[in-house]
């Protein structure tokens, strides 16, 4: 616990970009700042560390514990922070004590692999909060594959990330995606309905046999079309493994760029499909929240 001790720290001055302290006595950072920010909520100067606002001799420090020494200066930024590299690779969208909703840019990774180690969106994460508190964790809900871009939903406790898991179907609303596919599509719209199977290349495969593999259905509705590509809006009724896009070429219209599943052209350079709407019910508060991104501009340039 925080400790706000009278007269052990020199009175702030002010500059350009802030108030500035100087350190009299070593000290922790959150200790410090605390002491010296009577009017500021603990909450308040944690964001400030979370938004690289505090500045120790210049430069931006995000860690509560920080170690400070005699000497040193504190301030305290005005301007706006240039976040950190790592971060820019994906946005957080919504933010509370139990979850954290983002939107994963395509080509980075959900998590790691025991093949792929680089960054992930879970590492990312990771790092977010624990710069806010050490001792934080995060816990991945739900996967979006490598080269899928949107929204994905992260938990900060284990329990509610199981919670979530276990209560799916009743707990999530709506996952909607938008799929960029090849052809013209025909049916306005249609549902899909297959038996799914990974196989031993980890390729998914389809089938209508009931005793092959675990049901899956799709609903799509088609957005826009041309003489070579069509925009869909694509509904989940089951979370699988690689369902869009086996579907998609179930019915002969595989995803632009997925080689993986059929995929004869790549027109925006990357897979297209984005994980555009998500809708459900918090664990903890019973309320209805609903998420909605913008489909990639890439995708509405063919049209």
């Amino acid at each position: 616990m925080s400790r706000k001790v009278k007269g052990q720290y020199k009175k702030a001055s002010e500059n350009k970009r802030g108030a500035v302290f100087q350190v009299k006595e070593n000290a922790l950072l959150m200790e410090f700042l605390m002491a010296e920010m009577p009017g500021k909520s603990r909450s308040k100067i944690k964001l400030l560390l979370s938004n690289k606002r505090v500045l120790v001799d210049g430069k931006g420090i995000s860690q509560f514990n920080h170690p400070l020494t005699t000497g040193q200066q504190v301030e305290i930024g005005k301007g706006k922070v240039v976040p950190e590299k790592e971060s820019r690779e994906l946005s957080i969208v919504y933010e509370d004590e139990e979850l954290i909703v983002i939107e994963k840019p395509a080509g980075l990774l959900s998590i790691a692999t025991d093949k792929e180690k680089r960054a992930t969106a879970y590492s990312s994460l990771s790092n977010h909060v624990k710069n806010q508190d050490n001792e934080n964790k995060i816990f991945i809900v739900h996967r979006l594959d490598r080269e899928t871009s949107g929204l994905m939903l992260f938990a900060k406790k284990e329990e509610v990330k199981y919670h979530i898991q276990e209560l799916w179907n009743s707990t999530v609303i709506e996952r909607s995606y938008i799929a960029l596919v090849e052809g013209v599509v025909e049916k306005k719209e249609d549902v899909i309905t297959s038996y799914l199977v990974e196989g031993k290349t980890f390729n998914v495969h389809s089938s209508q046999n009931p005793n092959y593999g675990k049901k899956a259905v799709t609903n799509y509705k088609v957005l826009k079309k041309n003489k070579a590509y069509s925009l869909l809006k694509v509904n989940l009724e089951t979370g699988r493994k690689n369902q869009i896009r086996v579907h998609m070429q179930d019915i002969g219209h595989s995803i632009v760029g997925d080689k993986k599943y059929g995929a004869s052209s790549s027109p925006i350079k990357r897979l297209g499909l984005h994980a555009q709407q998500l809708s459900f019910i918090h664990p903890t508060t019973g309320k209805k929240i609903y998420f909605e991104s913008k489909i990639p501009e890439e995708f509405l340039k063919l049209f």
